[in-house]
């Protein structure tokens, strides 16, 4: 324990240790700015002679106000001051790369330092002069940004803002969790399919189109059960952090899928981590639910979940849990399977009571994957081996063998009512077996799908299958499968809205690149890239979209056809932002190696050639925006920088005051100040979006958290509507063309979420 923390010291000393030398880089580079800026005063008054007003000459001392001691996190300051008069244009230095491309220096304007903390400072007062600008603290460093002229006069950094009128209501959620949980798909009696993903859960009526959704979660839910009366449901979810840093419990929560409201929240401070297994009795009316958490015993616990009290733990297995179920006619036997084990528990006295299942000649696997039982109460288990074992009723010994009944693992089985048995694997088949497990009919699910990971009883004679790629399926044993409910499969970035049409795009580390009619809720198309996907934007006449890799190739797609129009490379390093100019002749991308790139745009989003970049960035671009015009830049970086530029020259400029933004994505301009929460880390916001009507202002966080705010938002601590259902941070959010809804992003999540505006 002393090595370990020995080591963890001197990391934390090393990371700040970075911080420090990032700052002083900044700083650096600060001096130099403001000593060009020195020279060029200097400069200008020998031509000029001398000129009214105030002057200042830059000494030492005001270039190295900036802190070089990170102070602890608290309540950021804003300060109101009265600079003196800046010349209309910042310095800077171009030079001429060929004769169809300018490289240009942006000079910093106002900076930032890296994963910023706020610190605490008295505001300097709330009435401004012609110059009038607002501070922003960020690591005690100062972040500048000028207000618009005919604010000066009345602005108050005091004053209150109200909470928008308009609200957020979930709408829509598109995907399904799949890759790494089992038995978390059922048909209900209200012929809703109900699944999760992120920390909602999704009741999905498909001949209606509609969806409800169970929001009680604060954190990702790992396991569902369904309780005998098919009314009642039990979710289980991880360990969770709030906005505020406190650490959340892993719990249980039952509730009523009629009214969706919560029953009973179990287990708040007994489990560890997260919970991975959950599942009703049968026999005695539904009374108590077996629970199995993530800790490093998978303690397995019985619950009378009505009264709230536990009955029964046990360790359960060192080892990975996969399944848990009772008994269908003995609500005191409980069977528990995973990695190289089996475990049959009875219940006595307030005690469990392991047998361990006996492989005896037959080979033991190494993972058993899955178990159900038969009409007669045998138990039925599948394995990584592509193996079926039965195991006779009230004992510990195998009775049956289905030997290779898959090529390799058996995710899935479940029994149907009519008797049938139905398995499903990694082999993507899916198998129907008799009452004397011979095989009746087998289907094969296509590859885009995935293996199947859960198979449930349909209506009629129809299945429902759940894949490993986060497809829901619907069909028959012996037709061909639908797809219901489809998502990403890795990470997600990406997203775009169609400019004049009810569509956005979503692309993600999944290489895949889908657009989606928000009023079907379906995908109009989905394609697979060679590259992982991280930034998306589309042209504005809408007839062709921008899509920005990890890798530096960037790609032009065809939103009618999917076809590929062009494809094209800066740098090496992840394209963060790909946004054309709003006359659709200009698209500005932003890298991760610190430089703008700038294209010209001809033939309607066809034809792309290089015209420049901008540098002048010390770390990465983080956002950007055009202005109204098309001919001015404002962009933000990781060490929180604001700088502006000048699209036809390459030339930071100064005179951005009063120039109207085409969007508002950039997290630290004045417009936007005030939706920085207290105490947060400068990477807490990961996106902003402004209304098109210009009245809302909408962020994602890095604690799940979408915040809707009024527009503008420049007052300090500015109030906002908060919505939860992300369980991962919230890396986009968008308004779509016409302000009905917004659509956000879950970053690890893999989630989009369709909220109406109300």
């Amino acid at each position: 324990m002393e090595v370990t923390d020995r080591i963890a010291s001197l990391e934390q000393r090393v990371q700040m240790q970075e911080d420090e030398i990032q700052l002083l880089k900044s700083a650096l580079a600060d001096v130099v700015r403001r000593l060009n800026l020195s020279e060029e005063q200097q400069a200008m008054g020998t031509r000029r002679g001398p000129t009214k007003g105030n002057t200042h000459t830059w000494t030492f001392h005001d270039l190295f106000l900036l802190p070089l001691r990170f102070p602890s996190v608290s309540l950021f300051p804003l300060s109101v001051s009265n600079p003196n008069p800046l010349p209309a244009r910042l310095p800077s230095t171009v030079r001429r790369a060929n004769s169809n491309e300018h490289v240009g220096t942006l000079t910093r304007k106002d900076s930032g330092d890296s994963k910023g903390n706020r610190t605490r400072a008295g505001s300097t007062g709330s009435n401004c002069s012609e110059e009038g600008y607002v501070k922003m603290y960020l690591k005690g460093r100062p972040i500048t940004m000028y207000m618009p002229k005919d604010l000066v006069d009345s602005y108050c950094l005091e004053a209150r803002t109200d909470l928008p009128s308009n609200k957020l209501k979930l709408d829509w959620v598109y995907g399904y969790r799949g890759r790494d949980c089992r038995s978390n798909l059922y048909l209900l009696p209200t012929g809703e399919t109900v699944y999760f993903i992120a920390s909602v859960v999704v009741l999905y009526n498909v001949d209606e189109q509609l969806q409800r959704h169970y929001t009680g979660h604060t954190d990702d839910i790992k396991c569902l059960a369904v309780h005998p009366d098919k009314i009642t449901i039990a979710t289980g979810q991880v360990a969770g952090t709030s906005s505020d840093g406190k650490q959340l419990a892993p719990h249980v929560r039952v509730w009523d899928s009629v009214s969706l409201n919560t029953l009973h929240v179990l287990g708040a401070g007994f489990f560890d981590r997260a919970l991975v297994c959950l599942a009703f009795s049968k026999s005695n009316g539904g009374n108590t639910l077996c629970v199995v958490d993530d800790s490093n015993d998978h303690v397995l616990s019985v619950w009378d979940w009505q009264r709230e009290d536990r009955l029964a733990e046990v360790k359960c297995s060192n080892e990975s849990v996969f399944a848990a179920d009772f008994h269908p006619t003995d609500s005191n036997i409980i069977v528990t399977c995973g990695k190289s084990h089996l475990y049959f528990w009875s219940l006595e006295k307030g005690m469990l009571v392991k047998k361990q299942g006996l492989f005896e000649k037959q080979e033991k696997p190494k993972f058993v994957l899955c178990v159900t039982f038969a009409e007669n109460g045998d138990a039925i288990t599948g394995d990584s081996s592509g193996n079926i074992l039965v195991w006779g009723k009230g004992t510990n010994r195998i009775s049956q063998v289905i030997q290779g009944a898959h090529e390799g693992s058996i995710f899935a089985l479940c029994m149907l009512r009519s008797g049938t048995l139905v398995s499903g694997g990694k082999d993507r088949r899916l198998i129907s077996w008799d009452g004397a497990y011979q095989q009746i009919q087998t289907v094969e699910v296509p590859e885009l799908f995935g293996p199947i990971r859960t198979v449930a009883e349909g209506r009629g004679e129809s299945v429902l299958i759940g894949t490993t790629k986060n497809f829901v399926l619907q069909g028959s044993l012996d037709g061909e499968f639908t797809p219901i409910t489809q998502g990403h499969t890795d990470e997600l970035w990406g997203l775009a809205v169609h400019p004049w049409k009810p569509q956005f795009l979503t692309c993600g580390y999944d290489r895949q690149v889908s657009l989606w009619d928000s009023s079907s809720h379906q995908p109009i198309w989905t394609k697979n890239m060679e590259d992982a996907a991280q930034s998306a934007g589309f042209h504005p006449s809408g007839a062709v979209v921008a899509i920005g890799t990890q890798t530096g190739r960037w790609l032009v797609l065809d939103t009618d056809t999917k076809d590929l129009v062009t494809v094209h490379t800066d740098g090496n390093e992840q394209l963060s932002v790909m946004r054309y100019g709003t006359d659709g002749n200009f698209l500005a991308i932003g890298s991760h190696d610190n430089y703008i790139y700038i294209y010209a745009v001809a033939e309607n989003g066809r034809k792309y050639s290089r015209v420049g970049k901008c540098s002048g960035h010390s770390s990465f671009i983080t956002h950007l925006d055009w202005s109204v015009d098309s001919q001015y830049l404002v962009s933000n970086s990781g060490d929180y920088e604001i700088l502006y530029c000048n699209q036809s020259t390459m030339i930071c400029v100064e005179t951005t005051r009063d120039i109207p933004w085409a969007t508002c994505t950039c997290t630290l301009a004045f417009q936007v100040f005030g939706l920085w929460p207290d105490g947060s880390d400068g990477t807490d916001i990961n996106a902003v979006c402004r209304s098109n009507d210009k009245s809302l202002l909408v962020t994602g966080d890095d604690f799940g958290k979408v915040h809707l705010f009024s527009y503008p938002c420049s007052q300090f601590r500015a109030p906002s509507h908060v919505y939860g259902g992300h369980s991962s941070h919230v890396t986009n959010v968008n308004f779509l063309y016409d302000d009905s809804f917004l659509v956000s992003t879950g970053g690890k999540d893999m989630s989009v979420m369709q909220w109406r505006i109300v």
